[in-house]
C-alpha cells in the first residue's frame, strides 16, 4: 500500500511506455561485418594480393562453367550423402554437420588417411564426416539429437568414439574439440530453443544475416573471428555455410527462406584459396609461397591465415560482381555461396586427378625399380599442366591447371575451417 501521494506510480506514463515497446519496431541486423573485415584485410594485406585482370577472366570462366553445369540451389541435394527430405529432422542434420565442419586435412597417404567407408565407397575429406553421420543414424544412434547430445548416460564418450570412428589409420583429428562442440551446443539449445534449431531460424526472421549473428551469439563454437593489426575481423565461416547449407537444401523455400541471401560472403576455409591461386587471383608473397609448399603448419591466427581467409572472401565477392556487371542475366541467380559451392567442388575434382596422377608416378616408379629419382611430389609442381593436357574439357582441368600451378592447401589445424 502507498503511503502518499508521491509513492503512487504514474499510470498514464506506463501505459506510454508500454505502447511504445509494442510500437516500436525490432532492429534487424543486416550487416554480418564479413565483407567489411575482408575489404579491411585486403587494403592492408602485405603477404597476399589480388590480381584483377585474372578475377575478370576467372568470373568470365565460372559463369560459363555454372551455366553448363546448371549449378543452382537444386546442386545441393543431388549429392549423394546430402538428406533428400525437406523437414526438420534433416534441418537438425544440417545444425550437426555444420557444426563438425571442420578440419578434414591430413599428412598421411589416401590408404592411411582418415576415411569412413560407406555403401561400397570410401569418404574422406567433408564427405567423411557427413557419411559418419549417416552410418550413425542407420546403426540407430540419435547423433543429430541435441537432447542426445548432453544426455551423458545414454551418449557416454565411448559411443561419441564409436560414431567417430575411422575406417583408416589415422583417427579423426581434433575429436575432443568436437565432442565439446556437440556437448556446449546441445545444452545451449536445449536450454534456450527448447532443442530445436528450428526455433533459432523462426527468431532470425527470414534474415540471414539475422541468422548468422544470432548462431555467433549464443553458440561460441561459431564465433570465428580474431584480431588483426589491433582491429576485429570476422569470418564466420561455419556460421555462414550453416545458413547457406539450409537455404540449398530447402531450395530457398520453408526454413530456407531467406530475404538477404546475399548478405552470405564466401566461406573462408583452405580449399576454395586453391583453386583462386590456380587461377592466378590471388598471388602470395615468395615467403609465404615457400612455406605452404614445404608443407608447414600456419597457427590459428596467425597473419597469413588471416590474410588467405579475408583476400578469399573479397576475391570471390568481386568474381561476383564481375559476373553480374559483365553479364545481367546473371543477376538473382549467381551469389557468393553458389560460387564457393562450385569452385570447393572444382578443387575435389582436381584434387582427385592430381592423386591419381601421382598414384600412375608412382607406379611406374616401382617397376622402373625406383629408377625415378625425384620425388613425383615435387615433380608434379613442374608436370601437372602437362598432366591435364588432354585429359577433360573443362577449363578448371585445362586452362586453369596451365595457367597457375596448383599450390598445396594451407594446413591450419583449428576448430573454425
Amino acid at each position: 500500500m502507498y503511503s502518499s501521494d508521491e509513492d503512487e506510480p504514474d499510470y498514464e506514463l506506463l501505459a506510454l511506455l508500454k505502447q511504445h515497446a509494442v510500437s516500436a519496431p525490432v532492429k534487424r541486423i543486416t550487416d554480418t561485418r564479413v565483407l567489411r573485415s575482408a575489404e579491411y584485410i585486403v587494403d592492408n594485406a602485405i603477404d597476399v594480393f589480388l590480381q584483377p585482370e585474372h578475377v575478370i577472366k576467372a568470373a568470365d570462366r565460372i559463369w560459363g562453367a555454372m551455366k553448363e553445369r546448371h549449378y543452382s540451389t537444386e546442386t545441393w541435394s543431388q549429392h549423394e550423402l546430402h538428406p533428400k527430405a525437406k523437414d526438420e529432422d534433416t534441418l537438425h542434420f544440417i545444425f550437426t554437420m555444420d557444426l563438425l565442419n571442420f578440419s578434414f586435412w591430413s599428412e598421411l597417404s589416401e590408404e592411411d588417411r582418415f576415411c569412413i567407408n560407406y555403401k561400397g565407397k570410401k569418404w574422406t575429406g567433408y564427405w567423411s564426416l557427413i557419411a559418419l553421420l549417416q552410418r550413425a543414424l542407420d546403426e540407430g544412434i540419435p547423433i543429430t539429437c541435441p537432447y542426445f547430445w548432453v544426455d551423458k548416460e545414454l551418449c557416454t564418450e565411448e559411443l561419441l568414439q564409436h560414431v567417430f570412428r575411422s575406417d583408416g589409420k589415422e583417427p579423426i583429428p581434433l575429436l575432443q574439440e568436437r565432442i565439446h562442440c556437440l556437448r556446449e551446443a546441445g545444452a545451449i539449445l536445449c536450454e534456450r530453443y527448447d532443442g530445436r534449431f528450428a526455433n533459432c531460424v523462426k527468431e532470425a526472421g527470414q534474415s540471414a544475416a539475422a541468422l548468422v549473428i544470432l548462431v555467433v551469439d549464443n553458440f561460441p563454437c561459431f564465433d570465428d573471428s580474431a584480431v588483426w593489426n589491433g582491429k576485429e575481423v570476422r569470418f564466420y565461416k561455419r556460421a555462414q555455410i550453416l545458413v547457406a547449407d539450409v537455404w540449398a537444401c530447402f531450395n530457398a523455400t520453408s526454413y530456407g527462406t531467406f530475404t538477404d541471401i546475399s548478405s552470405i560472403t564466401m566461406f573462408a576455409d583452405y580449399r576454395v584459396p586453391v583453386m583462386l591461386h590456380t587461377l592466378l587471383c590471388l598471388i602470395y608473397s615468395p615467403t609465404l609461397t615457400s612455406h605452404i609448399h614445404n608443407l608447414r603448419e600456419i597457427p590459428s591466427g596467425h597473419t597469413w591465415e588471416i590474410q588467405i581467409r579475408g583476400c578469399s572472401i573479397w576475391c570471390v565477392e568481386m568474381i561476383r560482381r564481375t559476373i553480374e556487371r559483365r553479364y545481367p542475366e546473371a543477376r538473382g541467380k549467381v551469389n557468393s555461396i553458389l560460387i564457393d559451392f562450385y569452385l570447393y567442388d572444382v578443387a575435389k575434382e582436381l584434387e582427385g586427378q592430381i592423386k591419381k596422377y601421382e598414384k600412375e608416378q608412382e607406379e611406374k616408379a616401382r617397376l622402373t625399380n625406383g629408377m625415378v629419382k625425384e620425388p613425383v611430389r615435387l615433380a608434379l609442381r613442374a608436370l601437372n599442366a602437362n598432366a591435364a593436357k588432354g585429359k577433360g574439357r573443362n577449363w578448371e582441368e585445362i586452362e586453369g591447371r596451365e595457367q597457375g600451378a596448383t599450390i598445396p592447401h594451407h594446413r591450419t589445424r583449428s576448430i573454425w575451417y
